[in-house]
């Protein structure tokens, strides 16, 4: 008989006089504990039922404290696995970059199946999304890209046939250096991030369940001249995923 994994047990004292509300008191020292490595990718967690009754707190506490942390990528809850840490977050900083660049500069591991290479003529709705004229060629990819051998994200990309990278290329390279190369200058892009919910497709290729929360970045990248020389429509693993933003005043 398999002897059942012990969770980690949160050794915290609650200050109730103080204005940090306790799920704070809670979720900020395990957040500490989980970005600086002393608990590590997989670590069953204590579970709120167990949690609240020994630190004596409501369940609604316990359950705030570990869901604030899943919502930000740190822990994740699955029914008959637990809530455990997640592997350690990706956080990209929101600019003109691939996945890919961003992904190696950051020290992971990255290897990218390709899915789908097709050669299409642009329908009214692709020659839009391209700025381009109606029934011209272009090559839609989708690919399925990995960071330290689990699956991240699944990028779909519409470009003009006339500089789309080859299969072969895409395969060890990344779009944006294969562009590059081609001598493809990118100097702006427009960009818009949203949510969903993963299909049963994109929770399979993800190895995520199905309606688990994806993000989700639409881009379209203009070279020195203003053509459109790419449009993605790319999906994310929320819980492993962060897009960082920085604002200045005005």
């Amino acid at each position: 008989m398999q002897q059942a994994e012990t969770p980690f047990v949160l050794d915290v004292h609650l200050d109730r006089d103080s204005t940090q509300p306790l799920y704070e008191q809670i979720s900020k020292p395990l957040e500490d504990m989980i970005v600086s490595g002393k608990l590590t990718a997989g670590t069953l967690i204590e579970d709120e039922v167990t949690m609240a009754t020994r630190l004596q707190v409501s369940r609604p506490t316990a359950r705030r404290a570990l869901q604030d942390l899943v919502n930000r990528g740190l822990l994740s809850r699955r029914r008959g696995v637990g809530t455990r840490v997640t592997p350690s977050n990706i956080h990209r900083q929101v600019g003109l970059t691939s996945l890919n660049d961003d992904l190696k500069k950051a020290g992971f591991g990255t290897k990218t199946d390709v899915l789908d290479y097709a050669i299409i003529l642009a329908s009214e709705e692709e020659a839009s999304n391209l700025e381009c004229p109606l029934g011209i060629e272009l090559v839609r990819i989708r690919r399925l890209r990995w960071s330290n051998d689990e699956p991240l994200s699944v990028l779909t990309n519409l470009i003009p046939a006339d500089i789309a990278p080859s299969l072969t290329e895409l395969t060890t390279r990344g779009l944006y250096e294969c562009l590059r190369e081609g001598g493809i200058v990118l100097a702006s892009a427009r960009q818009v991030v949203g949510a969903k919910n993963a299909t049963a497709e994109e929770a399979q290729l993800l190895d995520i369940a199905p309606a688990d929360a994806l993000l989700t970045l639409e881009r379209t990248a203009y070279d020195q001249g203003g053509r459109v020389v790419e449009y993605g429509n790319h999906v994310y693993n929320a819980a492993r995923y962060t897009l960082n933003f920085t604002s200045t005043a005005q």
